[in-house]
């Protein structure tokens, strides 16, 4: 499907429902029950007032519940960089529309890296935004606690205009001066990513400090936690049909499994604990205007490995939190490019987005 619009092109991940169309959220069992969409999720409506064209719905991992991008159903899209490698997920289709330049502009959604991790193993930028600034109506849920939808483009400049498409009048301010580099998360950073990333925050004369998040792969698992339990929550109606539910894909069923098993009390415990994590990034942003890491420790690995990984250790603790997150490819050492992930306080994409362009700029002086 395509509109006729004179505007920008735009890619709409099948998770967004655009009217006419059905929404598959990449998986056959949803499609099988899928109708025509009545009405566009209210999220487009900024895009349809600027005539966007929109050139089609996005490939996705099934129900969004994996950050490979690997879809048994439908077909995986191929990464740009390299067809053997990953192009990373959940917004898989999203990367690729705008990485090949099917479209200016993609939606992609993030509930615990999947507009991140794409962005980071296709070479362009994506943005999560402040949980609860874009409105979720209309798009189908992984996890309500967690969901967030933001664009994705090549460049900053393509950011900014998505913005401006999900929220007219969008617009960039000063750059951040400060900024925190997170170096201690817990996880192993392939060092030609992390020289890469400190070489682009070095050259950018901003102010750079070091800050220790010890709770970090704590906020992993409580997202985690949070996740899981509420996917299940969100797929009631396919896990309690043994017909649907063995339609899904193995890797989805497993997980699904595993959140079925997460108590009330643990699921309690981690909401609990979001807001405690919430306060301690607040002190951290009355410190310091953004935090520095890598977007992922690694780069994208071959589609034999896809099932072998876990993609969101360095983006599930700010989805987490709620606060957005700007990933944006820098050069590296290695056989790609690398990603840089800069992390604000709530409701700061204007300042996430024009240190962003800042940072662009660095990136492209020292290629």
């Amino acid at each position: 499907m395509a509109s006729t619009g004179s505007g920008p092109t735009l890619a709409v991940k099948d998770l967004i429902d655009v009217e006419g169309v059905p929404t598959t959220a990449g998986s056959k069992v949803v499609q099988s029950m899928a109708v025509a969409a009545l009405e566009d999720a209210p999220l487009l409506h900024g895009a349809r007032t600027a005539d966007a064209r929109i050139i089609g719905k996005a490939n996705l991992y099934e129900l969004a519940f994996g950050a490979s991008g690997v879809n048994l159903h439908f077909g995986t899209p191929t990464n740009p960089l390299d067809r053997a490698l990953i192009p990373g997920g959940s917004s898989s289709g999203s990367a690729v529309a705008v990485a090949t330049g099917l479209a200016t502009v993609a939606y992609g959604s993030d509930t615990g890296g999947s507009i991140r991790v794409p962005a980071a193993f296709c070479g362009i930028t994506g943005l999560k935004t402040t949980h609860g600034r874009i409105p979720l109506v209309g798009v189908y849920p992984l996890s309500p606690t967690l969901d967030t939808v933001g664009p994705m483009a090549s460049d900053i400049e393509g950011l900014l205009l998505g913005m401006q498409l999900l929220e007219p009048g969008f617009s960039a301010s000063q750059p951040a001066w400060s900024i925190g580099m997170v170096r201690k998360t817990g996880v192993a950073i392939d060092p030609r990513i992390a020289q890469a990333v400190e070489l682009v925050c070095q050259s950018s004369e901003c102010a750079l400090s070091e800050i220790d998040l010890p709770k970090w792969e704590e906020a992993f698992e409580m997202g985690s936690t949070i996740l899981h339990a509420e996917a299940v929550a969100s797929n009631r109606y396919l896990i309690d049909d043994a017909a649907l539910f063995t339609q899904l894909s193995t890797a989805v069923q497993d997980r699904l499994i595993i959140g079925t098993k997460v108590t009330a009390d643990r699921y309690e415990h981690a909401l609990a604990w979001r807001a405690r994590w919430q306060e301690e990034l607040d002190i951290i942003f009355s410190r310091v205007q953004l935090l520095a890491l890598p977007s992922v420790g690694f780069f994208p690995p071959p589609l034999s490995e896809a099932f072998d990984h876990t993609y969101t250790h360095l983006t599930m603790p700010f989805n987490l939190s709620g606060y957005p997150a700007l990933s944006l490819p820098i050069p590296s050492t290695g056989p790609l490019p690398a990603s840089l992930q800069l992390l604000g306080p709530r409701g700061s994409e204007e300042l996430l987005l024009s240190t962003g362009e800042l940072f662009e700029r660095v990136a492209k002086a020292i290629s």
